[in-house]
């Protein structure tokens, strides 16, 4: 907050305003505040509700024709909200924008949550435009078009408000990890469009919500994985699509076990254990959710052309792959 904010305050136009939600923090973050911006709003939730149910809560308290989530460790700079802004008054079948997400560290490259905007493959495993797994590109002007995505990044997406609360936000139980793709996969499910604006650009830290590698946060990706494509997959794919993953997390967990341990070894079966152990309450979530082959899919395997095909940037992959 205390290096990010002045810019932000700085580089925001007058029409649109900036709301802190704290989500109980436990540092002098909101004393800090409450001393240095007097005049900015501050949502205060009574508990670390998470990512998700943290943000629907500040959310439900706030009226606008948009909404930007934004993560407290992301600079921006003029101009960064207008772009997009613009792109959603002219176009109403879009429904959710993301910029264009760089490396705060190094500024010349893509940023890992997001870059230019995400996609996900046949079996559910997310990618973006300049960035392939651990293979993060420099920013080369090769993603300097605005196109259709499949999700867009939770680091800084805007969304129309109405569309936000139609679909009921986002997934309370995801806590943190993909909840953004779970809402991006809902609003296609309904006919919307979700969009990369590339003349809005912002540079972003990462990993402040957990570790890099860190077991609660292997969890939370493999269980929140698994509800994303139950809750969004066509009938026809669930049964082989989750028997293939079955095989493919299988595979990854005996990875982790010799790269990084057990702990994260055992997060993924706790993962399939919770996710199994909530499929009621997740069968509801799906029988309220429309379902339809949404456009952006690519429709192969990124695991087999990453690790077998050796195709390490989004540039080698086909064109023609994505639906």
């Amino acid at each position: 907050m205390e290096k990010f904010l002045p810019a932000l305050v700085s580089h925001t136009p007058s029409w649109a305003e900036i709301v802190v939600a704290d989500n109980a923090s436990c540092d002098d973050s909101v004393e800090f505040m409450q001393s240095n911006y007097p005049r900015l709003r501050i949502i205060l939730n009574e508990e670390n509700f998470g990512f998700a149910k943290g943000y629907n809560k500040a959310l439900q308290q706030i009226d606008s024709q948009y909404y930007c989530l934004l993560n407290s460790d992301v600079e921006v700079f003029p101009q960064w909200i207008e772009p997009i802004v613009d792109y959603l008054d002219t176009h109403p079948d879009a429904a959710i924008c993301q910029p264009k997400l760089l490396s705060f560290a190094k500024k010349n490259h893509f940023e890992y949550a997001g870059a230019a905007g995400g996609f996900v493959d046949k079996y559910g495993y997310p990618f973006c435009q300049g960035r392939l797994f651990d293979s993060v590109e420099e920013d080369k002007g090769k993603y300097n078009d605005v196109r259709e995505i499949f999700w867009a990044t939770g680091a800084c997406m805007f969304v129309r408000s109405t569309i936000y609360h139609e679909l009921g936000g986002l997934d309370d139980d995801f806590f943190a990890h993909m909840e953004e793709i779970d809402l991006c996969w809902r609003a296609k499910n309904a006919g919307y469009k979700v969009m990369y604006i590339p003349d809005s650009v912002v540079y972003h830290v990462g990993g402040g919500t957990l570790p890099k590698n860190s077991p609660k946060k292997t969890y939370l990706n493999f269980r929140n994985n698994l509800i994303l494509l139950y809750k969004n997959l066509p009938k026809r794919r669930i049964l082989w699509v989750f028997a293939l993953r079955f095989v493919l997390d299988f595979v990854a967990s005996v990875r982790f076990l010799f790269d990084s341990g057990w702990g994260d070894f055992a997060a993924v079966f706790r993962a399939y254990y919770s996710f199994y152990g909530s499929l009621r309450k997740n069968r509801k979530k799906r029988n309220d959710t429309p379902h339809r082959k949404v456009s952006q899919t690519y429709n192969k395997s990124i695991v087999f052309d990453y690790y077998i095909r050796k195709k390490k940037v989004f540039s080698d992959l086909n064109p023609k792959d994505f639906s």
